[in-house]
């Protein structure tokens, strides 16, 4: 499987970040055994003209060839991408999706955005997903007052999915109990906290916000959000929270001061379905969630734009949260013929750059995401479609019930080969830029899906693990996922933290840690790029490479036997992280990678 190959890194682009104006270096390295280059050529798109550069042979070493060529950066989002053509006449197009014989979309081109980037620590990133009412509750939780909403139950109690209590169970977690188990994230060395929404509403989800000016008391209040970012900065942990910009609960108090009252300030701040402004748009349907308008811009002023907004408030001293995931990002400012998606995400961007421009901005947008993520504002994507699905496809049980949250087609997971896993990884990633792929979150589940590990195929937990941490992206634990938690949706995969079962969860807890540490203390794994080697229907083979080291990589759910051409890599090596029984040795056809499957093996080799 050598293939022409480029990617957004250090290896291929002399600058992910240029400025407007600024000709970028970009390279290109070709397989000899493609046969012999007659020329390379980069097309560009700018002002949606096309545009070649020819491009020069660099050097030759290993079995590759390197080509070079310089663009020149003409629009904030500049898209390119290789014509390779043979002495014998054969063209390839060489794109982000792959290498093809037939020209292809603009929509697939690599791309270099000009927009401010994540910050550095991004791409080396570990994320620990908490659901504050389920992680661990403090002394004080036990004196705190029960709201009527809130159907108290024992830390030991089944999750009731029956409605009220489906939303309504409340378990009592809090932010000093987080606190109290840092040294559980410690163990684990996860470099990022992400709570999910703390404001006060009336659920235990809390995605229906009351208010935004101040944390739920339930939770501790404000006193214990500034404790933990402390605490958590102390151990070296970022931490984000979560916000909600597409809808409020309706007992927010802008929402409430709106409702029936036309002559309300607030009345601009959603949209109202009759004259009376007792009907309303709201998030599919659901009337708790009344939906923003964000044509207001008294709405924008307080939430998101300027130093005195929502968004602003809680990066400042003493909270100091280090950027926001924004709740269904994908259908923010959407509604009808109105589309102000761009104008609210920019601005939120903009706001947390003039308040600390070393934050993460984060969005969910489950589906087919890269369209709203070329730079302009959302760093990363909370995103199923291009690790999350593909993998569930090809490491969980056929065809199974899969319960809300993941999006799959008639509610069932498809029974994917290797193959399908990966040729629709590449396609839902190939149009996100490169720095974006890598702040996008490599998720096995989160909060809003069943658990992974509810209907994986025995023995591949640790595959799927180490494919969150290897391919490009942040991966994403989910409390629970170190104990082996299980859950048929959503709401069911809320479970509370069986503390008291830590010691049995020992070796579950060892897996992720290890692996943790995989991703952790090797360079390529952080920004390095990524070819694939070898894809077979039970089998994944791919490097992450960069100029220090290259991480050779075989997952498979199946017993493997691959033989990759002698040029494939740059030597052999022993293997630094293996989960299963493996080798990888040179022979005189190439070098074989032999092991009983379900196994996840990587091996460190020599930098480019």
């Amino acid at each position: 499987m050598l293939e022409p190959h480029h990617d957004g890194s250090p290896l291929y682009v002399s600058n992910p970040s240029p400025r407007l104006g600024e000709t970028v270096r970009v390279r290109l390295r070709v397989p000899e055994s493609l046969g012999a280059v007659r020329a390379v050529r980069v097309r560009s798109n700018p002002d949606r003209e096309p545009r070649l550069s020819t491009a020069d042979r660099l050097h030759a070493a290993n079995g590759w060839v390197w080509w070079e060529a310089g663009i020149l950066i003409e629009n904030p989002v500049h898209g390119y991408r290789f014509l390779v053509r043979l002495e014998d006449g054969t063209d390839f197009w060489v794109n982000a999706r792959g290498v093809f014989t037939i020209e292809t979309l603009d929509s697939e081109d690599f791309k270099l955005s000009t927009h401010s980037p994540a910050p550095d620590w991004a791409a080396s990133t570990v994320m620990y997903q908490i659901f504050p009412d389920r992680f661990a509750r403090s002394a004080a939780a036990d004196d705190r007052e029960i709201p009527g909403w809130a159907i108290p139950a024992g830390w030991s109690d089944a999750v009731d999915l029956v409605p009220p209590a489906r939303s309504g169970q409340f378990y009592g977690g809090d932010l000093d109990g987080i606190v109290d188990r840092l040294d559980h994230l410690d163990r684990l060395g996860v470099t990022m906290i992400y709570l999910t929404p703390v404001f006060p509403g009336r659920s235990n989800h809390r995605y229906d916000a009351s208010n935004f000016d101040a944390v739920d008391p339930l939770l501790g209040g404000d006193d214990a959000l500034a404790r933990l970012t402390a605490a958590a900065h102390a151990r070296g942990f970022t931490i984000i929270g979560d916000l909600t910009s597409n809808h409020s609960g309706d007992a927010h108090d802008w929402f409430v001061a709106a409702h029936r009252h036309p002559e309300a300030v607030e009345s601009e701040f959603y949209y109202w379905l009759d004259d009376d402004q007792e009907t309303y748009a709201s998030w599919l349907g659901v009337p708790s969630l009344p939906k923003f308008n964000w044509n207001s811009r008294e709405l924008r002023r307080r939430f998101i734009d300027g130093e005195d907004s929502v968004v602003a408030e809680w990066l400042k001293p003493p909270f100091s949260l280090d950027g926001w995931r924004i709740d269904v990002a994908n259908m923010t400012g959407r509604f009808g013929d109105e589309d102000l998606n761009a104008d609210v995400r920019r601005t939120i961007r903009n706001t947390m750059i003039a308040v600390n421009p070393d934050t993460i901005l984060l969005a969910e947008s489950t589906n087919d995401a890269a369209g709203d993520f070329q730079g302009d504002g959302w760093h990363g994507a909370m995103t199923y479609a291009n690790f999350t699905r593909p993998l569930w496809g090809w490491l969980s049980e056929p065809a199974s019930a899969a319960g809300g949250g993941l999006g799959m087609t008639m509610d069932a997971i498809p029974a994917y080969t290797g193959h399908q896993f990966y040729a629709a990884h590449r396609q839902f990633s190939a149009g996100f830029p490169w720095r974006t792929r890598l702040a996008n979150m490599n998720a096995l589940d989160t909060h809003d899906t069943p658990r992974f590990a509810t209907r994986a195929l025995a023995g591949v937990v640790p595959v799927a693990v180490g494919l969150s941490m290897t391919l490009p992206g942040i991966p994403v634990v989910f409390a629970g996922d170190e104990f082996g938690l299980t859950g048929v949706d959503g709401e069911h995969s809320r479970t509370p933290m069986p503390w008291d079962d830590i010691d049995a969860a020992a070796g579950t807890i060892e897996l992720y840690a290890t692996l943790i540490g995989l991703r952790r203390e090797h360079p390529a794994l952080n920004g390095g790029g990524m070819r694939w080697l070898f894809v077979g229907d039970d089998v994944l083979v791919f490097i992450r490479e960069n100029a220090e080291e290259s991480i050779l990589v075989a997952a498979a759910r199946a017993d493997v036997d691959v033989l990759l051409p002698t040029d494939a890599v740059a030597g052999v090596s022993e293997s630094i992280a293996v989960f299963g029984d493996g080798e990888l040795s040179t022979e005189p056809g190439g070098i074989r990678i032999s092991a009983t499957g379900p196994v996840f093996l990587a091996w460190q080799l020599p930098g480019v």
